[in-house]
């Protein structure tokens, strides 16, 4: 089994799939474009959904990439041996190309084969789908396995809960997948375990997914006219399984940003598990900050969506930081590490650097003066009390008010000779998440995946009001840093400094009934990222050069490179009004506006 750098396995998978006739594409932006079902990019499928459901990619049928993705639904696993936030997927993609037996045939080459990964055959175990009322066991993936020199006794049949994937949605295309696992050597738990066991003794590190079928809405599984391939493999997973350490954290990934720590902290990685589980936090946290605030549509710190969560994230490194007496503005000396780690493959690290930098020293000066205040009123709460135990309710007040993390609360009241009521705590961030912001997987019904009619029109006016927020406040550096789109409403966040007048809203709004009434057709263009520049045309110049893009034009109102739906015609839009205009975060506004048909 071959020992290899991050660098060298994802260059080396990108060469592999090359060598299959896979052209390799770059990774999208972390903020999904008009995406309303996720705050970040959390997989590889995300950027190409479109895609999958049938759109025309124009680089082809077979593709290949590394996709940079942030999840942070287990944020407080991080610390362990495998939980981090942010992460590179390894993926390869067939649409409506091959299909199972060549997926497999693939992922068998290049996770045994001495040329490239090398890793013994018997090694290696796989689960497969069992079987449903919706969908047939997939004897067709446990077949070929076996056709590959599989034994049978590796091969496990799995519910839908574990080898199902799909829809993103309530709709949508989805299907059994076939999950590959990596026998670390640990003892079974129990004469029952096998893979897909939740004990870690087989340790996941690829997932096939065949998209064959497309949930409607009255709950039907249906055949799909295009039967796509979907893979993914976690890197730094994967190269903790290589490298034959016991943490993604040993990894060449992290052993440099680790090294920083300890000799800022003057103290031992693995001095003990508190040590060791701050310097993982500090690590994973400051990684994933770093990559949000450089990323092509990078985002601040904010109190809603995705500069909530980065927030949080550099908070919680801050507080940790504090237990390991780290010194002021250490975040930004571990950032710069981090863009000296990943700077080469992802060069908008460097483009951002004095940004991300910037922004970490003032987040970090925004939290000294949290602090004080939070200490202030943690004074009046347990003034206040009828007895030796802070209520939940009263510990969240601190944390949603004053921005104090729970482990602080817990620790000040300790001193003071307190306990708090934890449970008490995660009730009421619960209840305070259902009333405003759920989780981001269920934030929004429907959205631009259903590519419904109204959602392509909405798709298509805000490619409009791109244009015309361009022309009325005069500046070519308003740009697109998110997009929100449901079938009932479209959200834009855009660069700019200042709230937008009412005046200019309103002169937003003409300039885009104004097209539409032109009833002018939208074309769609194929062409390299060079051609669409020297067109003219706007929007985020992620691929790089050579690649070809998709770019959407309205007459002479608007021309922006976008992967679709759109309407065929402005004059299908109906009327366009803003609803609402605001802030969304520094530097960052955000319009909401519908389209209606009186």
């Amino acid at each position: 089994m071959r020992s290899l750098t991050s660098k060298e396995l994802r260059q080396l998978y990108l060469d592999f799939f090359r060598s299959k006739g896979h052209t390799v594409i770059s990774s999208a932006s972390l903020i999904p474009e008009n995406d309303p079902t996720v705050l970040f990019t959390t997989a590889g499928m995300h950027p190409l959904v479109p895609y999958l459901m049938g759109e025309k990619h124009p680089m082809g049928t077979r593709l290949c990439d590394v996709q940079k993705c942030v999840r942070t639904g287990d944020i407080d696993e991080v610390g362990d041996t495998s939980h981090c936030t942010f992460f590179e997927m390894l993926g390869n993609w067939s649409l409506g190309d091959y299909f199972k037996k060549e997926s497999i045939a693939y992922s068998w080459e290049f996770l045994t084969d001495e040329k490239w990964l090398g890793i013994p055959k018997e090694k290696l175990f796989f689960t497969c789908f069992e079987g449903d009322k919706d969908a047939p066991r997939d004897t067709v993936a446990h077949d070929r396995w076996v056709e590959m020199g599989v034994s049978p006794d590796h091969i496990v049949y799995l519910p839908k809960k574990h080898n199902w994937w799909g829809p993103a949605g309530q709709t949508g295309p989805c299907g059994p997948d076939t999950e590959i696992f990596y026998d670390t050597g640990a003892e079974p738990c129990g004469p029952d375990c096998k893979a897909g066991c939740d004990c870690h003794k087989y340790l996941e590190i690829w997932n096939n997914v065949f998209m064959e079928y497309n949930k409607v809405a009255d709950g039907v599984f249906e055949p799909l006219k295009q039967k796509n391939v979907d893979t993914g493999m976690g890197l730094d997973r994967t190269v903790a399984t290589l490298q034959g350490v016991e943490s993604v954290f040993d990894t060449d990934s992290f052993s440099g940003i680790i090294e920083l720590i300890s000799e800022l902290s003057h103290k031992g990685y693995k001095d003990d598990p508190d040590t060791t589980r701050a310097f993982r936090i500090i690590a994973d946290h400051v990684r994933c900050a770093t990559f949000i605030l450089g990323d092509q549509r990078g985002v601040t710190p904010s109190n809603v969506d995705q500069g909530y969560i980065l927030r949080r994230l550099i908070r919680r490194s801050l507080r940790y930081a504090s237990t390991l007496n780290l010194p002021r503005y250490a975040l930004c000396t571990i950032a710069a590490k981090v863009i000296e780690i990943y700077g080469e493959f992802y060069p908008e690290l460097q483009d951002n650097h004095e940004k991300i930098l910037t922004e970490l020293r003032k987040e970090e000066n925004r939290f000294a003066d949290t602090l004080k205040k939070g200490i202030r009123e943690f004074g009046k709460v347990i003034q206040n009390l009828d007895g030796t135990q802070i209520d939940g309710v009263s510990a969240f007040h601190l944390y949603d008010t004053y921005g104090f993390p729970i482990e602080l609360t817990m620790e000040l009241a300790t001193e003071k000779g307190y306990t708090v009521d934890v449970d008490g705590f995660h009730a009421a961030f619960e209840e305070h998440q259902k009333k405003s912001q759920a989780g981001a997987e269920q934030r929004f019904k429907g959205g631009l995946a259903d590519h419904s009619e109204a959602t392509a029109a909405l798709h298509s006016a805000t490619h409009l009001m791109h244009a015309a927020l361009r022309k009325v406040l005069h500046d070519d550096s308003v740009a697109q840093k998110g997009s929100n789109i449901t079938a009932e409403r479209l959200r834009f966040d855009f660069s700019f400094g200042r709230k937008v007048t009412p005046e200019e809203l309103a002169e937003v709004e003409k300039l885009v009934n104004e097209a539409i009434d032109a009833h002018v057709p939208i074309t769609c263009e194929e062409m390299t990222v060079k051609e669409a520049k020297d067109q003219g045309a706007i929007g985020l110049f992620e691929s790089k050069y050579g690649e070809k893009v998709k770019v959407y034009t309205m007459g002479q109102f608007s021309k922006e490179i976008c992967g679709g739906p759109h309407a065929k015609n402005t004059g299908d839009l109906g009327h366009f009004h803003i609803v609402k205009e605001e802030a969304s975060s520094s530097g960052v506004r955000r319009i909401k506006a519908v389209l209606t048909h009186e």
